[in-house]
């Protein structure tokens, strides 16, 4: 009885480790891809196991997490010294020194509007400059060395536009000389500019005429007989048609219009120039 149930062991465990051989081999043959063996563990049940597997290689280690870099702030815009709805005499003298250099084609008026500023986006288009439309520091700065300093006439000019040049039939003599072109009139003796100051004409359907013409009478307190309104130092050239000062042009502008006569804003100018005119001075009004 002992001799047959050792014999009977041992062929178990000579079967146990051909099975053990045989799933080494599978391992070794199959790479790294895991391989289960049945076992028989003599009982005809068996077992399930896992054969040996190949090592695995290991993945590289993940770098540690970088935050990229916070990005340098920004630097501010240069904070303007003159902007666009600015009053002031430092806005007259920017006006002026721009014209100096025929960045702006009107006369110095005090108020930073939008000729204003498209004539400083000009400027610092020129010079290389942040075409903002405001003034800092350094378009300040390159604009005084390229510049004079104002003169007091160029500060303060008579006419909100620039004087048109005297047709040459103003040249001689004592002309009120009135030019369409540039809406100025321009008070004259022998060539000379005495005085200027703006002007503003009809509408197309009461056109001013032009030519030339002499005054023919004066009146301080004129009221118009057709529309009943003030014509103040009318001084008349043609017909009805008078050269005098108009409270709705000092108002409104040139966002109206006269009846064919000029009409002037400037009382006093116009006052002072009522008291040197006399009958028979000469009148050109040109385009």
């Amino acid at each position: 009885m002992c001799r047959r149930r050792h014999r009977h062991h041992s062929g178990t465990f000579r079967a146990l480790a051909g099975t053990l051989a045989l799933a080494a081999a599978l391992s070794v043959t199959t790479g790294c891809k895991e391989m289960r063996v049945r076992i028989d563990d003599g009982k005809g049940g068996g077992h399930a196991a896992p054969a040996p597997s190949a090592s695995l290689p290991t993945a590289p280690a993940a770098p540690p997490s970088t935050r990229a870099p916070a990005p340098e702030p920004t630097q501010a815009a240069p904070k303007p010294v003159l902007a666009p709805g600015a009053r002031s005499e430092r806005v007259r003298e920017l006006q002026a020194r721009l014209r100096q250099l025929k960045h702006f084609d009107r006369n110095p008026t005090g108020y930073y509007g939008a000729i204003t500023a498209a004539a400083v986006t000009a400027f610092q288009r020129d010079q290389g400059l942040p075409r903002t439309g405001s003034v800092d520091q350094a378009t300040l700065s390159a604009l005084r060395v390229r510049t004079q300093r104002p003169t007091r006439d160029e500060l303060y000019p008579p006419t909100t536009r620039p004087v048109a040049a005297p047709d040459k039939r103003c040249l001689t003599g004592r002309v009120i000389c009135i030019s369409k072109k540039s809406d100025t009139l321009a008070w004259m003796v022998d060539g000379k500019v005495v005085s200027a100051m703006d002007v503003r004409f009809g509408s197309q359907y009461t056109p001013t005429r032009e030519g030339t013409f002499g005054i023919t009478f004066k009146s301080r307190h004129h009221v118009s007989t057709i529309y009943d309104t003030p014509m103040p130092y009318a001084m008349f050239f043609s017909g009805g048609q008078a050269i005098h000062y108009s409270s709705d042009f000092a108002a409104r502008g040139y966002a109206g219009a006269s009846h064919g006569c000029v009409n002037v804003r400037d009382k006093k100018r116009i006052a002072d120039l009522f008291q040197q005119v006399s009958p028979g001075t000469k009148v050109v009004i040109y385009k």
